[in-house]
């Protein structure tokens, strides 16, 4: 702007003044120039900039794929995994955003991501952002065999977690140096035909007995056309949020997406797959035809509140896919939904980044007298001798398991601020009405939640899901107080409030 108002002052002026008009015009407008020149150095470099990179995380063949009942060896890959980064800078702060295709990594894996991070780019780790998408199809980055479930805070890396940690890393370096003068922008839409609430409430009288010795009032995924289902136990947010990113020149850079639904399967046994979220990334970049350029744009899926929800439609009827076939019909209603209004978005020249961070303690549940003798008399019994529920043996070895844990777990609470947009981070298995209460007390015009961030503790059921029961509440598949949701929920709106 500046140089176009110094060549507009040296065109020919036709002034009874003559030239020296044209010259006092040049120093004004030099003086002017000058003036907001040093205005705009006392507020700060106000540009924007970022970059984005994947880094390929597929994990070696042999090892037992997680995210199901049983684990078969993984022999054969489908499709890649990504560690997919993103950068954004405003001038004087930076973000970053990782997406794991994982079905949960570990705080400390994160954690050691991070501090090479740091350590190579001065990125603070308050600054950036992990999340898994929960791809039901991969191995385990949460530690081998019964690691996975418990506590190994301290214990070093196993081979994989130390390599997803590393390739991480290298991702965000790699952005960093994709980083280019951008332009942002943000939008959303509704896909509701793939969200329904898992946990159901039952006609009375429909026993609904669990493997910790008690009774449900809930049930998770009832069956499709279950002659005994009454209503779901929760709602549903059918919101596909999206923050996009372009070079000034109009070229894709990246784009982050927020669906609240659970990973959709369908994968033959021993496959490794993205799932939807892999799909959805390639097609958005098909559509986009950013799939020629360097550096590379990069989609990405992150997991929404969808604790309690996925899918199946338990009203019926009943629709059978081919393999893979389902996760294609829905990521690609995602991104018919993002390209109604991708096209015609506003973009921002600079918006103003923050980000604020608290850790949380909260209580871990623990077994009680009568929860550890019961869990005992189930592993006496003969393997061949079933209790009233299939799953009594594993939760039993399970529950004595939590007894191994700290009384108090410390979780990372985290709030990313970009213009008007608050985003949040939840190290669980959030259920979509804790993130519809987070969008409705949110200080910013928008906000959504990214589930699995900075770590993986189970899920996260409200008080009221608690009374309810069901496989979300059941001790070790949830490990923290009952009110642990509501402490979250509260922390997370402070940090988002204190940025607005």
């Amino acid at each position: 702007m500046i140089r176009t108002w110094i060549w507009m002052a040296y065109q020919p002026v036709i002034k009874p003044e003559g030239k020296w008009y044209a010259w006092l015009m040049v120093v004004m407008i030099m003086y002017g120039s000058s003036t907001l020149m040093a205005q705009s150095n006392s507020e700060g470099n106000r540009f924007f900039q970022a970059g984005a990179a994947k880094t390929n995380i597929t994990p070696p063949l042999g090892e037992p794929i997680v995210g199901n009942w049983n684990s078969p060896l993984a022999d054969y890959i489908h499709d890649e995994l990504f560690a997919r980064c993103l950068v954004l800078d405003d001038g004087e702060t930076r973000l970053g955003f990782v997406l794991v295709d994982n079905v949960g990594v570990k705080q400390e894996v994160f954690d050691a991501a991070k501090n090479m991070i740091h350590e190579t780019t001065g990125l603070p780790p308050t600054h950036i952002m992990m999340a898994s998408t929960h791809t039901h199809s991969s191995i385990s980055a949460g530690g081998k065999g019964e690691k996975r479930r418990g506590w190994t805070l301290g214990e070093p890396l196993d081979t994989y977690q130390s390599f997803m940690a590393s390739r991480i890393a290298d991702g965000m370096q790699v952005a960093m140096k994709n980083l280019e003068p951008a332009r942002i922008g943000w939008g959303s839409g509704t896909v509701p035909q793939h969200v329904f609430n898992r946990r159901w409430k039952m006609k009375p009288g429909t026993p609904m007995p669990n493997p910790l010795g008690g009774d449900d009032l809930a049930v998770m995924n009832p069956g499709v056309a279950n002659p005994d289902l009454m209503e779901p136990a929760g709602p549903t947010d059918p919101e596909v949020f999206y923050l996009s990113v372009q070079a000034i020149d109009g070229r894709p850079l990246a784009l982050l997406a927020n669906y609240s639904l659970h990973y959709v399967g369908g994968v033959p046994e021993g496959h490794i797959s993205a799932d939807y979220f892999g799909v959805f990334a390639d097609q958005i970049q098909e559509h986009l035809q950013a799939d020629r350029q360097h550096p590379p744009f990069v989609a990405m899926m992150s997991n929404g509140t969808s604790g309690d929800v996925n899918n199946i439609n338990f009203r019926g009827p009943s629709v059978r896919h081919p393999p893979y076939g389902k996760m294609k019909v829905v990521a690609d209603d995602v991104v018919r939904e993002i390209l109604k209004s991708y096209h015609d978005l506003y973009y921002h020249d600079w918006v103003e980044l923050n980000a604020k961070q608290e850790n949380l303690i909260l209580k871990v549940r623990k077994p009680g007298p009568e929860l550890s003798k019961f869990g005992q008399e189930v592993l006496e019994r003969p393997e061949s001798e079933t209790g009233r529920h299939r799953l009594e043996r594993t939760y039993a070895e399970r529950i004595l398991q939590m007894e191994s844990w700290p009384e108090e777990i410390n979780v990372i609470i985290q709030a990313f601020k970009i213009g008007e947009l608050g985003i949040g981070g939840i190290p669980f298995e959030t259920f979509a009405e804790t993130g519809l209460e987070i969008k409705g007390k949110s200080p910013f015009s928008k906000t959504f939640t990214i589930s699995f961030a900075n770590g993986s503790f189970g899920y996260l059921p409200t008080p009221e899901q608690h009374r309810l029961g069901g496989y979300e509440t059941w001790l070790s598949t949830n490990r923290v107080e009952k009110e642990a949701s509501e402490k979250i929920v509260a922390q997370l709106l402070n940090l988002l409030s204190s940025m607005d």
